[in-house]
């Protein structure tokens, strides 16, 4: 499964607010199939097969345009771990676990 950390920043919009064309792209991705979403304060986590959250991504990409933004960026950062099945709240509890038993990156064992 891949996890994607997605932020779209549409230029060009005549307003420093971004909260509009953030709640188009929710509803954009609200379309999207076999991918689950979560919204951060700074971007959005996209999980799923890597060609479902390649998708959703491009939709994401041309929606602010589709709202007339006349400029996109998009920032995409990818972990497409298949040695083991993962998830973004499998990475959280993994950290949580490490930070509750004392575990650090020295004596913590690969995975």
């Amino acid at each position: 499964m891949a996890i994607a950390e997605v932020t779209v920043i549409p230029i060009g919009t005549g307003s420093t607010s971004l909260s509009a064309y953030v709640a188009d792209m929710q509803r954009v991705l609200d379309t999207q199939s076999n991918i689950t979403v979560q919204l951060t304060p700074m971007s959005t986590i996209i999980e799923g097969d890597i060609a479902d959250v390649l998708r959703a991504i491009h939709a994401l990409h041309e929606s602010p345009f589709q709202a007339g933004a006349g400029r996109v960026s998009t920032s995409i950062k990818i972990d497409d771990r298949r040695d083991h099945p993962t998830s973004a709240q499998y990475k959280l509890d993994s950290v949580r676990e490490k930070l509750s038993n004392g575990t650090s990156a020295t004596t913590a064992k690969p995975q």
